[in-house]
């Protein structure tokens, strides 16, 4: 491409300088070929090149490959589950005094939306052009239904976060300013007739990792039905509240029972023969200077996290759709094919530098801590009788870090918690220093990273990551068994993802709380670092989002600040202000 691209220019200028017979002809337009919406698109390649462009933005979106703010605040900081840490605190976002409409993020967020929307409306207008030709029906009608996915896909997460907005439907090829927000229950049914009209279009299964599949889908469905009926149970119709959760159940029955997908219980993959790993202690961090090692036993949840593992096509029958990361496709010019989780969630030990150094696989890697977990993640969700639990063993979230500095009295011992916590006598150092020394997940980190031989240095690991995995479905079906009333439906569910991870305890109806506290937590043990809990916790309506970041935020500043309650994002001022034709109004709480 970039040969091309040479080319051109220099033909360009080649070709201008000796066309120029005097200023004035130079300056006067003489154009060839102008390129338009309806000639720009001439075969079904083009159009699939145009659904690309869509797979590579979400991936971005979810894997922010260059570490933006704004998408790590959209994936869950300033919830209950994250938080930044004290080094990042000019970057927060969960202090009150400073959030409002004009708060950049949430212009960023929305704008990336419907920049989603956009892409999606262009591919379906281009795949209906008469001078494109198809292989068939099916290939034309597959390609339609992935670009009406992503369209309905946007809908429902801004549905999900800012509730009722304007619906899009065709090109806009002049600007507008009249634009007129929906009500958040229409919203959702947009998406869901979207949805339902082309869930036969998309194939069960493909050859192609990445590629949507009618179970994606139908999870979506599943997601959709359940905040249909608790906006509509918040608004007072019961009665098409229930049906709504019923469609709900039906749609995630699909997925969980339709014999396509099924929960990892057993090793599999590439590394299954392993069943324990052994990590280098490095002497001061320094590469080649081993004084010692960790040992930790392996097991099939922590294989659902290993480099090739992730496609269902890699024998995953949890995986219902990945994104596509790529270390050769990195590596001849793809920068955005990495994920920087290693860099955004693995925390700084250093910090204790008298007792630990470096940035290699003993510390978890070279990680900035842009995002931490709260105690309530780290901890509070493993607690009491729910400690005992494959997705909380030292493979999976490792609690284990040895000392690499000779003169340290935790010289190749490992550091207590106690000490890494409260080792030093100021209080607020402690605080600070808390927030950016933490339990690493296994999602966010290896013992095999790929690349440092051609220098790399720990920052980022390049396997596929999900998009949608089975247990989240299983979870959504849970939560709409028990607003439909069905406790011990909702307890089975959850113990289907308690029993497959060896937990010792069971939940039953009882712990079925009418706050829904059991399976957010269970959702934080199943989906830290996959989830955006923002979605989650803003489609569950109420105070629910509010009470949470007041029970479980890290800094005092947002229990503090947070003195008004809401259940959506405020529209961004700037959408307001630019509407000028129709006013929009804000949501509740912000205005």
């Amino acid at each position: 491409m970039k040969i091309k691209i040479y080319y051109i220019l220099v033909l360009f200028i080649v070709t201008s300088i000796i066309g120029c017979e005097s200023d004035d002809s130079f300056l006067r337009e003489n154009p060839f070929t102008f390129y338009t919406v309806d000639n720009a698109f001439s075969t079904s390649a083009q159009v699939d090149q145009a659904l690309i462009a869509n797979y590579s933005y979400l991936r971005s979106l979810w894997a922010n490959p260059n570490g933006a703010a704004w998408i790590y605040d959209f994936r869950g900081n300033g919830t209950d589950m994250y938080d930044v840490a004290n080094i990042r605190s000019s970057s927060t976002f969960n202090n009150y005094g400073e959030i409002n409409p004009l708060k950049d993020n949430f212009y960023q967020i929305f704008n990336a939306f419907y920049g989603v929307i956009a892409r999606a409306n262009l591919t379906i207008y281009s795949a209906e052009l008469p001078q494109v030709t198809w292989a068939s029906e099916t290939d034309k009608a597959y390609a339609l239904a992935q670009a009406r996915f992503f369209r309905a896909f946007a809908y429902k997460n801004l549905g999900e976060l800012f509730g009722g907005i304007p619906i899009v439907t065709e090109i806009v090829t002049t600007p507008r300013y009249d634009f007129e927000r929906t009500t958040r229950i229409e919203t959702y049914q947009y998406a869901i007739d979207e949805m339902e009209a082309i869930e036969n279009d998309l194939p069960e299964t493909t050859n192609s990792g990445g590629r949507l599949v009618r179970g994606a889908v139908q999870h979506n469905l599943c997601e959709l039905y359940l905040a249909l009926g608790i906006q509509m149970a918040a608004e007072g119709n019961t009665s098409g509240a229930q049906t709504a959760f019923t469609k709900s159940i039906t749609y995630g029955d699909k997925v969980i029972n339709g014999g396509i997908y099924s929960l990892i219980n057993s090793r599999y993959g590439k590394r299954k023969n392993e069943n324990a790993i052994i990590m280098n202690v490095y002497k001061d961090g320094v590469t080649n200077s081993i004084i010692d090692t960790l040992m930790f036993s392996t097991n099939y949840y922590w294989d659902l996290f290993q480099e090739g593992n992730v496609n269902y096509q890699d024998g995953n029958t949890e995986c219902i759709w990945a994104m596509q990361i790529d270390y050769a496709a990195y590596r001849a010019g793809d920068t955005k094919s990495r994920l920087p989780h290693t860099r955004a969630f693995v925390p700084v030990f250093r910090v204790l530098s008298a007792h630990m150094k470096g940035t290699l696989e003993d510390l978890g890697g070279r990680g900035i801590s842009i995002t931490m977990p709260t105690m309530y993640t780290r901890d509070s969700i493993w607690s009491g009788k729910f400690n005992t639990d494959m997705r909380n063993s030292d493979i999976c979230f490792r609690r284990r870090f040895k000392g690499n500095v000779a003169s340290s009295p935790y010289y190749k011992k490992v550091i207590p918690w106690d000490f890494i916590y409260n080792g030093d006598p100021n209080a607020n150092t402690n605080t600070n220093n808390k927030s950016i020394m933490h339990p690493i997940s296994c999602k966010v980190t290896t013992d095999k990273f790929t690349g440092v031989s051609d220098g790399e240095d720990m920052s980022y690991l390049f396997r596929d990551d999900y998009f949608i995995r089975l247990p989240e479905t299983i979870l959504l079906r849970a939560e709409a068994k028990q607003r439909s009333g069905d406790k011990t439906g909702a307890a089975a569910d959850i113990n289907l993802l308690r029993v497959r991870a060896q937990c010792s305890y069971l939940v039953t109806a009882s712990d079925m709380d009418d706050d829904f506290n059991m399976i957010l937590d269970e959702r934080a043990r199943e989906l830290m670092y996959e989830e955006s809990r923002w979605n989650t916790l803003l489609r569950m309506g109420g105070t629910t989002a509010v009470d949470r970041i007041r029970k479980y935020a890290y800094w005092p500043v947002a229990k503090t600040t947070l003195i008004f309650d809401y259940n959506l994002w405020p529209i961004p001022q700037k959408v307001i202000d630019s509407n000028t034709e129709v006013k929009l109004d804000q949501n509740s709480g912000w205005e």
